[in-house]
């Protein structure tokens, strides 16, 4: 759960199926005037867990039986294909494959695609490629084959250290594995994340502190660590378990910042701490409002062009995505990103970051003038969210602390 945008639900009236249209009405005028492409990263999603977690909106499906892996690495293949002149010539920076539990793959078929992709596209020579495991999916030197068949970069889905807590979130794995399969990473890696979850249902400042130290023992290159939220059309949104407060969450918050400081990592992004040279270049086209082309059962993309912007979304039901993908149709909505739309997509990623953004950027990205957003800024100054000077915007501390007030200014007029 490294990041939650490139996958989105969609529901079966919306399946309807918009396929991938011609690479010229793309390319055909419009408003927009983007100078310069942004950055392209690859995402993947492979759809199957083993079991579905309480809490989890993203687009996974409880595993029964063998998975389909020749049949799907074939539709993602397909898809990709058809994807093609779209990304024509632009070389890809990162890959990332997020599901699901991308680690019920065979390491086998995860070398599969990613050959596969190096003879569709072109890759940096230091293209960062992460994998998604989870504790509990692997048996010992797994991780090891995944290294071998490519992978650079782990993204180990912890949540937690404590028993009663893993319960709680429905985990498949306990505190046991958890140590293990950290350790495992550590050997087979040299660069890999610890996803942690805070805020859970029971837990204290103390349970916390116990698992952070935990975390942390290992010396990881990088921690995501997200508040746990109950999100709609979940098992906990039917059921909500018993949070802490605010006030409770907040002090974890503040401790986790200590913590992880302490231990010589930057908190770079809301959610993301890393040593130096370690940070997450995928998330990071994210957060920069880089492009991102989306494979797989729901997966999401953001493409720019010379004149717009455009998202689509990929067919959900994995079996209705072979099937869509196969025959060249994976896409089932495809739409062009307002121009009002575009300062708060654009705001709603790059204001995460704790270095904030360029001025510069915003224009070549989202191809406005900078009159776009003046507004916004100089509410977000006047309450103190953020600094600026001719060239750059950042979130102050206050800002960083109120991130969804700071974002919600440069909402369109309406929404």
């Amino acid at each position: 759960m490294t990041f939650p945008i490139p996958v989105v639900s969609v529901s079966p009236a919306e399946e309807t199926g918009a396929g991938l249209k011609d690479i010229q009405h793309y390319m055909r005028g419009g408003t927009l005037r983007l100078s310069a492409l942004p950055s392209l990263s690859l995402y993947v999603h492979l759809p199957w867990c083993l079991k579905k977690c309480p809490y989890c909106d993203f687009n996974s499906h409880e595993s029964k039986g063998a998975l389909p892996e020749q049949r799907y690495l074939d539709a993602l293949m397909a898809d990709l294909e058809a994807s093609l002149p779209l990304v024509w010539g632009r070389t890809v920076h990162s890959i990332f494959i997020g599901g699901g539990t991308p680690s019920l793959f065979s390491p086998q078929a995860i070398d599969r695609l990613i050959g596969d992709i190096r003879a569709r596209l072109r890759l940096e020579p230091d293209c960062e490629i992460t994998l998604e495991a989870n504790p509990g999916t692997f048996e010992k030197d797994r991780f090891k084959a995944f290294r071998s068949a490519g992978v650079t970069r782990l993204s180990v889905g912890v949540q937690s250290f404590d028993d009663a807590h893993l319960q709680a979130l429905g985990r498949v794995h306990d505190r046991a594995q958890a140590i293990a399969a950290v350790e495992e990473a550590a050997q087979a890696f040299d660069t890999f994340n610890l996803d942690i979850m805070y805020a859970l249902p029971g837990q204290t400042l103390v349970n916390l502190e116990q698992d952070m130290r935990q975390a942390l023992a290992f010396d990881p290159p990088h921690i995501s660590i997200y508040h746990l939220t109950v999100e709609p059309n979940t098992f906990f949104a039917k059921h909500p378990p018993t949070l802490p407060e605010d006030d409770d969450a907040y002090a974890m918050l503040d401790r986790i910042t200590e913590l992880t400081a302490a231990a010589g990592m930057d908190r770079y992004e809301v959610s993301a701490y890393a040593q130096s040279g370690h940070r997450c270049a995928h998330n990071l086209n994210y957060w920069q409002f880089g492009d991102y082309l989306g494979l797989g059962a729901g997966a999401h993309s953001k493409l720019s062009f010379a004149h717009r912007v455009v998202r689509q979304v990929r067919f959900r039901d994995p079996a209705l995505y072979m099937d869509k993908a196969l025959a060249g149709t994976p896409v089932a909505q495809d739409n062009e990103v307002a121009r009002a739309d575009l300062p708060f997509e654009f705001m709603l990623n790059a204001l995460r970051l704790r270095e904030g953004f360029k001025l510069q950027d915003f224009s070549e990205k989202t191809g406005l003038p900078l009159s776009a957003i003046e507004a916004g800024l100089d509410e977000a100054e006047r309450k103190g969210l953020i600094t600026r000077n001719f060239a750059s915007v950042k979130p102050t501390e206050r800002g960083f602390d109120f991130l969804n007030d700071l974002q919600t200014l440069f909402l369109a007029p309406g929404h």
